[in-house]
């Protein structure tokens, strides 16, 4: 079910820790004052619950303040499978500037929480801040970079190189969070790895338990540490200098 009720509170973006990661860095002080106003609420989105789904009226953009998500849409067979993981710091939403649908369901995996910014306001403001339109330039080239990188992953790697390369970009976007360069926990189960992946259930789990073997990672549940970073960068790309 979807929270019907969300909690309204302003929020200021320029006291926000996290305002680096969603907002340009060279505004000055009056166009941070005015950032502030495109934040229309803050609104908490409970585990499990949906912050938009797929067919919905796209009226905003979503700043993740806190929490992580999946992005995810109906095979034809009925099941989800799923598109993206977004975390602190990232924006969600995108995907209905086209059309003005969403096109995909956006799912809390934990309790979240979000800043509201209807996109009119972001579009009035980014007409009269240049930094603000290409920060939104730089945001939506990012996503057809990670579009493209997930194409990849799923048309030419082995399992190994998949769940790989998947470790260490998770890794490497919550170190920019300020969080461990080797420890994480993940959020999502490893069926939602599987889907985002390409890959069955029994191939991750199997993965994983290889990656213990040879001592690149260590499992306990949900907490994942990188033991050997170079380990996974080699069964990636082996020629690559590490």
């Amino acid at each position: 079910m979807r929270d019907m009720n969300p909690q309204t509170l302003k929020v200021a973006c320029s006291n926000c820790n996290l305002r680096e990661l969603c907002m340009p860095v060279d505004l000055s002080s009056e166009e941070l004052d005015r950032v502030d106003e495109l934040v229309a609420a803050r609104r908490k989105i409970k585990r499990g619950t949906l912050l938009f789904r797929n067919g919905e009226k796209f009226t905003s953009l979503y700043a993740i303040r806190t929490g992580f998500f999946k992005t995810c849409v109906a095979s034809e067979d009925g099941r989800d499978q799923v598109t993206g993981f977004q975390m602190a710091g990232e924006i969600v939403g995108l995907d209905g500037i086209v059309n003005d649908h969403h096109t995909c369901d956006a799912v809390a995996l934990e309790d979240a929480e979000v800043c509201v910014m209807p996109f009119d306001r972001i579009e009035e403001f980014s007409r009269e801040v240049n930094a603000l339109q290409h920060h939104i330039h730089k945001i939506m080239s990012r996503e057809i970079v990670r579009e493209h990188g997930v194409m990849l992953l799923l048309g030419s790697m082995r399992a190994e190189e998949r769940l790989a390369t998947f470790l260490l970009n998770l890794v490497q976007r919550l170190h920019a969070r300020g969080f461990s360069q080797s420890e994480l926990i993940l959020r999502m189960t490893r069926e939602e790895i599987g889907s985002f992946l390409g890959l069955k259930l029994e191939t991750v789990s199997r993965t994983f338990s290889r990656f213990v073997e040879d001592g690149i990672v260590e499992v306990k549940q949900r907490h994942v540490r990188i033991l050997n970073t170079s380990g996974l960068r080699e069964i990636v790309n082996p020629k690559a200098p590490i």
